[in-house]
């Protein structure tokens, strides 16, 4: 006879990777999800509602829950509402880890903290790509608020893991990740642009969530990157979205970041070297390809449609 599940305490739970974690895993685990706002119905996990800007919610939460290990995904995570909020960003993705890190450290709780392939300028990244010990270079308020982030939570607490992360999936909205920007666009026939010149390694939300509930049962600790085997282009991403649902790839145009008029500057290679996590998966890490067609294959069975049916009408 199995004892009781283990309790994750999972912020951000409204948020692309907080709710598909907390689907994927809510069977084998107790989870409790946090969001600011009730955004959530129906789920097959206990939701509470908090407001991170009141000072002292972080540690009265983790008092309340009293769970077994921390999931931190909560963030400010668009880059224009961050250059227009720095405070803002600062106190949420920069002081709120911290006072989580505090929180599971003097209680003996495992933390996993989300952070970012953006605390990287993008300019200096060799053939292996950036490692965990290379030196942080934010170039916007969001990837300098994030770095903010790490540096806090390492401090409180030690033995805390900070996994930098760039991950795509299906969101409750529909509109998180650029994976359902080319989808919704080249489904409707639109032509879109594709950076040639902004390369990037992401996971599919559910590879990444199976790795991060593997980080959370091990000893391990410190900077740790999750990011898929394989660097691609913004532009070959979207071509492959277009393969693999039998859209018109040539409505992908390439195009430069620089010719985007986007308000705030991206960081252009963010190839990551991942040699620490493939020896944690034995060699066996995804990538985004394999992700891709996990994408294409969740909409065929779906999960979409399920997922927005928690949505908050």
């Amino acid at each position: 006879m199995s004892g009781p599940k283990k309790k994750i305490l999972v912020t951000g739970a409204s948020g692309l990777l907080g709710l598909n974690f907390a689907l994927h895993s809510c069977e084998a685990y107790e989870i409790v999800g946090v969001v600011n706002r009730n955004l959530l119905q129906e789920l097959p996990f206990a939701i509470v509602q908090r407001d991170f800007f009141v000072p002292g919610t972080a540690a009265a939460l983790v008092d309340e829950i009293r769970p077994d290990a921390i999931l931190n995904c909560a963030a400010m995570a668009n880059i224009d509402s961050c250059e227009q909020n720095p405070e803002d960003a600062r106190w949420i993705n920069g002081m709120v880890p911290g006072f989580f890190a505090e929180a599971a450290g003097k209680r003996s709780i495992p933390i996993v903290h989300i952070s970012t392939d953006a605390v990287f300028d993008g300019q200096a990244s060799g053939p292996n790509g950036y490692s965990e010990t290379d030196p942080v270079r934010p170039i916007n308020s969001y990837a300098e608020s994030k770095a903010l982030g790490e540096r806090n939570v390492l401090s409180a607490n030690p033995d805390a893991i900070v996994a930098r992360v760039n991950f795509f999936g299906w969101s409750i909205s529909g509109r998180r990740s650029l994976s359902e920007f080319f989808y919704t666009n080249l489904k409707a026939g639109r032509v879109v642009s594709g950076f040639m010149d902004v390369f990037f390694s992401p996971l599919y939300v559910r590879d990444l969530s199976r790795i991060l509930v593997r980080l959370l049962e091990s000893s391990e600790r410190g900077v740790f990157h999750v990011f898929g085997a394989k660097t691609l282009s913004k532009y070959d991403f979207g071509v492959e979205i277009a393969k693999a649902f039998g859209f018109n790839p040539e409505n992908v145009r390439p195009t430069s970041w620089r010719d985007s008029g986007l308000a705030t500057v991206r960081s252009p290679n963010l190839t990551m070297n991942i040699d620490r996590l493939t020896k944690f998966s034995g060699g066996n890490v995804p990538d985004a390809i394999a992700g891709i067609a996990g994408f294409r294959d969740d909409f065929k069975a779906g999960f979409p449609i399920k997922l927005w049916e928690h949505r908050w009408n």
